[in-house]
């Protein structure tokens, strides 16, 4: 006799959840957690956070994991605190102590060593991080206490502040590219200033012109509705804001749809000042029908298309 299944059918759900992660969780884990409370079909997020470290964490949801790596590709802003005199395995608080200095620096010391930092550097990447050797990531090495060579990275700085020190601890706010390691940053500041150091908290407060503010806790998702939970995602567009848009008459949006490429200068559509990536949109209704790479004379190429879901505010 078959058994009655209380699983529930999982429903399609489109757009981003800005959410506020917790210590203690891996993004994996958040994302599995949010998935079943907005009862989704597919989602995905924009790039991890370590399970220590909290803040913004962008998920996305059916079409906007299309867009997903706009956000792996965007620079990031922190908060990182980091405790000057003590070297740690991993290079934060989750790892053993190595060593201990004594801490002699002033803010000025401080002030100099940073601008080492700043612009264009070169990282070497942790060993306690999800980066992939032999099909093994290097933490899995890094347990069986095995140390292997790694690639230096190139990374940039676009900002770095103090915003406090107290010793031991100085608070740091750093705008930086892709694939920075924080804790390698925390690390090599420490290392210049002749005391070693590791990070003891870390919060993530922007990815792109994404910020904090709208985010979301997973206990505030849970104690919301489930039928309000969805209210709480921002539009798929919300991953677009930085690009310029295109809003395409409907015969041309057809076409679009069609994935055709198309010689808007050639038609009476107002075209951004700058070519390359854009968002295009319908007239008539104001849906996002996906990007598109803008090129000289006014050619509109598809990109990634959208086509049949509410995606942005106006469908």
């Amino acid at each position: 006799m078959a058994q009655n299944s209380s699983r529930k059918i999982r429903v399609p759900v489109h757009g981003v959840l800005l959410l506020d992660k917790a210590a203690g969780l891996s993004s994996n884990d958040v994302l599995i957690k949010a998935k079943r409370l907005l009862n989704a079909q597919k989602a995905g997020h924009t790039g991890t956070l370590d399970p220590f470290a909290t803040g913004l964490l962008p998920l996305c949801f059916g079409e906007a994991t299309k867009f997903a790596q706009d956000l792996l590709d965007a620079d990031k802003t922190y908060e990182a605190v980091v405790h000057l005199g003590i070297t740690t395995e991993t290079g934060d608080t989750e790892g053993r102590t190595l060593d201990e200095r004594k801490v002699a620096v002033t803010r000025g010391d401080i002030e100099l060593a940073l601008t080492r930092f700043r612009g264009d550097i070169d990282q070497v990447p942790p060993m306690y991080s999800a980066l992939k050797r032999d099909g093994k990531p290097l933490y899995e090495y890094a347990r069986a206490g095995i140390t292997l060579e790694r690639e230096v990275r190139r990374v940039t700085i676009h900002a770095l502040d103090l915003l406090d020190f107290t010793t031991p601890l100085l608070t740091l706010r750093v705008k930086c590219s892709k694939g920075t390691y924080i804790r390698v940053l925390g690390e090599d500041i420490g290392a210049a200033l002749g005391c070693g150091a590791h990070l003891q908290a870390l919060r993530r407060t922007g990815v792109g012109s994404l910020t904090l503010d709208g985010a979301v806790t997973l206990e505030a998702l849970a104690e919301t509705p489930e039928i309000e939970r969805a209210a709480r995602l921002a539009p798929v567009d919300a991953l677009l804001s930085s690009f310029p848009s295109v809003i395409l008459p409907e015969p041309l949006a057809k076409r679009f749809l069609h994935g055709q490429r198309l010689a808007l200068g050639k038609e009476s559509v107002a075209l951004p000042e700058r070519t390359g990536r854009v968002r295009v949109y319908r007239a008539s209704d104001g849906c996002l029908l996906g990007t598109a790479q803008l090129a000289d004379y006014g050619v509109l190429a598809p990109e990634r298309l959208i086509a049949g879901v509410p995606t942005s505010p106006g469908c």
